[in-house]
């Protein structure tokens, strides 16, 4: 097995992935545009015929006043390669890629629930208390319970 960086010009390793690697299926287009971004990382798995077994993908954050982190933003393993070490491979080459890139601070989220997902992130790091919020951007928001604007207001 390969664990390889992918580059710009790796666009046509996309076309052999194994089931359940990626939530979606690839867009062409929208590979070429987060390939060409050098603030996007994305580690992959290879078989020996080439076909991608698992995928990390991390943005580098750049902040004014706080140092550069890179966001883990996602990590699939084909199930039938699950409990192998793989994921773990994958995210120790982002953390390592995101070091050489000068990120000083990494860090993930993930479900409460996702017992897999946080047994391997407890082998980098302590957990911490975080709470996500999420904004579907395509559609008008519904309003807060509170009765509140959104801050989206002005899209309606």
């Amino acid at each position: 097995m390969i664990i390889k960086r992918v580059q710009p010009e790796d666009r046509s390793l996309f076309s052999h992935i194994a089931e359940d690697v990626f939530d979606e299926a690839i867009d062409p287009d929208r590979l070429a545009r987060y390939l060409a971004d050098p603030n996007h990382l994305m580690v992959v798995a290879l078989d020996e015929k080439g076909q991608i077994l698992a995928q990390a993908a991390a943005i580098v954050h750049f902040h004014p006043d706080k140092p550069t982190e890179l966001y883990v933003d996602n990590l699939g393993v084909t199930p039938s390669y699950h409990r192998q070490g793989i994921a773990r491979r994958l995210l120790t080459e982002l953390l390592v890629w995101g070091r050489e890139i000068g990120c000083e601070l990494a860090w993930v989220g993930t479900e409460v629930d996702n017992l897999p997902a946080r047994g391997l992130y407890d082998h980098f790091a302590k957990a911490s208390t975080f709470v996500m919020y999420e904004w579907n951007l395509t559609k008008k928001e519904t309003r807060p319970p509170h009765g509140g604007r959104t801050g989206l207001d002005k899209f309606y």
